[in-house]
C-alpha cells in the first residue's frame, strides 16, 4: 500500500450558506489543488440553504478537496479553526468563500512564504479594487488598531492569510467570530514574524449576500472590532492568568 505523502499547504475555506457559488468555488480550488501538493478543505460553517446536499457531490472524485461540517454557525472564526485543526499540511492558509478574491491567490502567497522565512513568516494579501467606503472603514479601522494596540497594521482583513502550522500551535484562546483577522495579525506581529504583503484583486460578489456589506452592517462590526481590540488591549497588559 502506498502512503501518501501530507500535502505542503492546507487552504481552508468557510462557506456559510454560499450554495449559488459552490460550483464556481469548487471549480476555482481544483486549480489550486492541481499543483499536487495542496490540499482544500471546505467548511460547511453550519449553513442553513443547499450547501449541506450540494458541496459532498461537487467534491466526489477529487482527493485534494474534502469538507469539514460544522453542526451549527457558531462564528466565521470558528469555522476557520475547524478547518485549521483537521489540515493536515505544514502550511496552513484561509481566505473567503465569496469568490471576491480568487482562492488561486494563495498560490502567489505560498511562492513567498517558500522563498521567505519559512516558520518566521505571515503572509496575507493587501485588497485592491474596493470602492472608496470600503477603504475609508479599513483606513479607520488600521488607524484604531495602531492607537489601541500599538503594533501598525493595514488591511486586517485582507485575504489569503498564510502561515506555518507551529505558528497556529502556538495561538491561545482565538476569537471565534471575525477579529480571527485581528488576533492572527496581532499575534504574528508581537511574535516577532516578519509580514509579508501581496497585492490582490477585489471584485464583486458573484452570488447572495455577504455579512458586511452594508452601511449597517460595517458600523455593527466595527463597533464589535473595537470592544474586542479593547478587551485584548486589557489582556495583554493584565499578562497571563
Amino acid at each position: 500500500m502506498v502512503k501518501l505523502m501530507p500535502p505542503l499547504l492546507s487552504l481552508v475555506i468557510p462557506c456559510y450558506n454560499e450554495a449559488g457559488n459552490l460550483s464556481r468555488l469548487v471549480e476555482r480550488c481544483l486549480g489550486v489543488a492541481k499543483r499536487g501538493d495542496i490540499e482544500v478543505i471546505l467548511v460547511d460553517n453550519g449553513s442553513t440553504d443547499e450547501t449541506p446536499k450540494a458541496l459532498p457531490p461537487l467534491l466526489a472524485g477529487h482527493h485534494a478537496l474534502r469538507t469539514v461540517r460544522v453542526d451549527w454557525n457558531q462564528g466565521y472564526g470558528f469555522g476557520i479553526l475547524s478547518g485549521l485543526r483537521a489540515a493536515d499540511g505544514s502550511i496552513l492558509a484561509w481566505t473567503h468563500a465569496d469568490l471576491q478574491t480568487d482562492p488561486s491567490d494563495v498560490l502567489i502567497g505560498l511562492d513567498l512564504f517558500q522563498h521567505g522565512a519559512g516558520e518566521n513568516l505571515f503572509v496575507k494579501g493587501s485588497r485592491y479594487g474596493r470602492p472608496l467606503r470600503d477603504l475609508a472603514f479599513t483606513w479607520g479601522m488600521s488607524a484604531f488598531e495602531w492607537l489601541i494596540l500599538s503594533t501598525p497594521m493595514r488591511d486586517i482583513n485582507g485575504q489569503p492569510t498564510i502561515f506555518s502550522r507551529s505558528f497556529f500551535e502556538s495561538w491561545s484562546n482565538p476569537p471565534h467570530d471575525f477579529s480571527l483577522d485581528l488576533y492572527a495579525y496581532h499575534t504574528a506581529v508581537k511574535a516577532g514574524l516578519v509580514v509579508r504583503r501581496f497585492p490582490v484583486r477585489f471584485g464583486p460578489r458573484l452570488s447572495g449576500a455577504g455579512h458586511n456589506e452594508t452601511l449597517a452592517a460595517k458600523l455593527k462590526y466595527t463597533q464589535h472590532t473595537m470592544r474586542y481590540s479593547l478587551d485584548l488591549r486589557r489582556r495583554l497588559q493584565s499578562g497571563p492568568d
